[in-house]
């Protein structure tokens, strides 16, 4: 009986400290320097003037929205909730920081929608997000995606 109780409290303790590990990176998700602009400092002045051209509809977000979690499969990475862990992403997988958290208010109001735009079309450097104009995505797709990102960041 004593072997049994000790085998329990070992799994208790294990699992307790996996689910810590868990919220506490799914709590801050993203990567560990948040405002770090991602676009190189010779081009970002001119890409914080790009501006979304859709409108900030319910169509247009729900579009966005179909996106995120299809075609350009954001929430592989981004997950559900937006919070930068998705379902199949094990921290120590990844090179360099893991996917933004999108429900940062500070990341929201830091980053412009040109920004956003500029790094999918051309990835981020350091991390693994990829370039998905115009291999996956349109411009006007990306421009949805940006919409609905946006909606994350409504508190």
């Amino acid at each position: 009986m004593t072997k049994r109780y000790v085998r329990l409290s070992q799994s208790l303790t294990l699992f307790a400290i996996v689910a810590l590990i868990s919220w506490n990176l799914s709590s801050y998700g993203a990567d560990e320097v948040v405002l770090k602009p991602r676009v190189p400092m010779e081009q970002i002045e001119t890409v914080k003037t790009w501006t979304n051209p859709l409108p900030a509809t319910e169509e247009t977000i729900e579009k966005g929205k179909r996106l995120f979690h299809g075609k350009a499969f954001c929430v592989t990475c981004h997950g559900k909730d937006g919070k930068g862990l998705g379902a199949d992403i094990e921290p120590g997988t990844l090179r360099g920081p893991l996917p933004r958290n999108f429900t940062d208010q500070e990341w929201q109001a830091a980053r412009t929608d040109g920004e956003l735009f500029w790094i999918l079309k051309n990835g981020s450097k350091g991390t693994a997000m990829a370039p998905f104009i115009p291999l996956i995505l349109s411009e006007e797709e990306a421009w949805q995606v940006l919409r609905y990102v946006r909606s994350f960041g409504h508190p």
